[in-house]
């Protein structure tokens, strides 16, 4: 049995589940559950459609490489939404089922377990997939604290030389999961620097990239970022993205990877050996989802719509700033004790929020989730009204 699996700790939704085992929440309330970040808009009927009217593909074997119409959609969606040259088809694009399985694979096959004591820096909070990576991996994990003391950005002017001497391989998620912080062009322009002097790979994980509030101003991309600074051919940086966010269609586990030609070979590698190649028929409705802003840009309203809502109410008694991006509120318990909060939020009010801790690790003697509460708007706008209510009401049981 691999050792490593022994490094694995339990998911968020698994601590979730026991953080409430035996509790019977309030048969006042009906059940709104904001804890996972699963999209629940529906899926556009045109997706659906081109799905039903492509499955004669599933008679074939899928390439690993994807067909030469779904990377062409993809790179020219890049283009599109960033405003930099088309990729190169062939050669800096992969299609992938989904971000996470991508995420992970990437890791085993970037470290070399020949160096000694390769190290992954990732921000903390993070997603867990990334720490899940890289213990399996054979690599340390090395977390930088997100906060509001540092603007939710990762500090790597922290880190030791003798961390980054080992580093081979650095996550990072913008916008952010939970905070929806986005990188700046300046925070990109200092990891580039990092990047070529130590040698080191960045997996930047763009999944949250098309849920926004300012349709004139969309989020920096790393791909956009290196354009600004004359890195064309992506040196060392990889972008992970996905529809299952911007078009509400997780189910199909669709994305790609871009960036890299010679990480990308390398990966598309080590992918044909691991059987990830994504179905015909997924590629072909996938060419619809991409190839449509119409249904993306609905979406960012119906999302947009939920925050003006929500957020008055919950600001009325704890702070609860708009995300930069993403579907997520990243907000500051009464009392500092987030599963607590959570787990009576869930009692008394029948309302799921996860608890920031679970989303984070103690580095450095303290946990930078701990005192938060993740709070997903992906229900429909009179849930989350709702929600946000009863939130309101337990903050005002507990201060006064």
């Amino acid at each position: 049995m691999n050792p490593y699996l022994s490094s694995l700790q339990p998911y968020p939704f698994q601590k979730l589940r026991e953080l409430f085992a035996g509790v019977i929440p309030s048969p006042a309330h009906s059940a709104i559950n904001l804890s996972i970040g699963e999209p629940k808009h529906a899926t556009p009927e045109f997706i659906k459609t081109a799905l039903i009217n492509n499955l004669d593909g599933l008679a074939s074997y899928p390439l690993t490489a994807g067909l030469p119409v779904l990377r062409k959609s993809i790179a020219n969606w890049i283009a599109r939404r960033y405003g930099i040259p088309i990729p190169n088809v062939d050669t800096q694009i992969l299609p992938v089922n989904g971000s996470r399985e991508a995420l992970f694979a990437f890791a085993q096959t970037i470290i070399d377990p020949c160096f000694a004591e390769p190290v992954v820096i990732s921000p903390n909070p993070f997603y867990q997939i990334y720490e899940g990576a890289a213990l399996l991996a054979g690599a340390q994990p090395y977390f930088l604290p997100t906060t509001p003391e540092n603007n939710y950005q990762m500090d790597f002017g922290s880190v030791p030389e003798t961390i980054l001497t080992r580093t081979q391989l650095v996550y990072v998620c913008s916008p952010g999961n939970p905070t929806g912080k986005v990188m700046s062009l300046d925070e990109w322009r200092a990891l580039f620097a990092l990047s070529d002097r130590y040698g080191f790979v960045i997996a930047a994980d763009e999944c949250y990239s098309e849920i926004y509030f300012d349709e004139a101003h969309p989020p920096l991309g790393a791909l956009q970022a290196a354009q600004e600074f004359g890195r064309g051919d992506y040196k060392n940086l990889v972008v992970f993205s996905s529809l299952s966010k911007r078009s509400n269609v997780p189910g199909m586990r669709s994305g790609f990877v871009a960036g890299d030609a010679s990480i990308i070979a390398k990966f598309t590698l080590y992918r044909t050996y691991h059987g990830s190649a994504m179905s015909p028929s997924i590629q072909l409705a996938s060419v619809a989802a991409w190839d449509d802003e119409a249904h993306v840009v609905e979406n960012r309203r119906l999302y947009a719509e939920k925050f003006a809502a929500v957020q008055p109410v919950l600001n009325s008694v704890m702070p609860a700033a708009m995300p930069d991006a993403a579907f997520y509120l990243w907000v500051r318990v009464p009392n500092g004790d987030d599963e607590a909060f959570a787990r009576q939020l869930y009692s008394d009010y029948h309302v799921t929020v996860l608890p920031g801790s679970f989303l984070a690790r103690d580095a450095d003697g303290s946990n930078p989730g701990k005192g938060f509460i993740r709070i997903a708007l992906v229900a429909p706008l009179a849930e989350c009204v709702a929600a946000a209510e009863r939130i309101q009401q337990l903050t005002l049981q507990l201060t006064h």
